[in-house]
């Protein structure tokens, strides 16, 4: 007898396959799709790999790069120039490893705080709208703090983890603080 209280399976993740030719062939629904429509499947979070067709590579970041970049040139980008250029400056810096996991704490930290805004704007009322968007509001002030708090707290491990990189490349050349 099954437990009834067992969890649906996890979706499966899509493989969709990066042909020489660039096109790409989804498995599960056995036809090629386009770029777009693999933007729609990170926009729904849905688990995708994308492999080279001949060889098997995980071709994913390549994939979500291309999305990016062809979101950028679009007319909207997210990124300034300068932004690209200092991201650019990290790599192969002793920091490289550390910034990207910055960024992605940080980003995580932005998408959950965007999901409770729009989950708690859903029981306003029209007249608390003009406070709520001002950034008055409780709620929202709440939220904000958190957000730069948890960011504090990121870039403070960051710092913690140079010192501690520093203090081993220190102690390798005996050397002690």
């Amino acid at each position: 007898m099954q437990n009834q209280n067992a969890a649906a399976p996890a979706p499966t993740q899509r493989v969709i396959k990066k042909y020489p030719n660039r096109r790409l062939y989804d498995t599960r629904t056995s036809a090629y799709i386009t770029l777009a429509e693999v933007k729609q499947l990170v926009m729904r979070g849905e688990p995708f790999v994308v492999r080279d067709a001949k060889s098997g590579d995980d071709l994913t970041r390549s994939i979500l790069l291309q999305i990016i970049l062809e979101a950028e040139a679009g007319g909207a980008p997210m990124f300034s120039e300068a932004a690209l250029a200092n991201i650019i400056r990290f790599y192969g810096h002793a920091m490289q490893g550390f910034m990207g996991s910055y960024i992605e704490k940080n980003v995580q930290a932005f998408t959950d705080m965007q999901a409770k805004l729009a989950e708690q704007s859903q029981n306003l009322t029209p007249e608390m709208w003009p406070q709520f968007m001002n950034g008055q509001s409780p709620l929202m002030q709440g939220m904000l703090g958190n957000y730069v708090e948890q960011s504090r707290g990121l870039f403070q491990q960051m710092q913690e983890q140079m010192q501690k990189q520093a203090a081993q490349m220190l102690g390798a050349f005996g050397l002690k603080r």
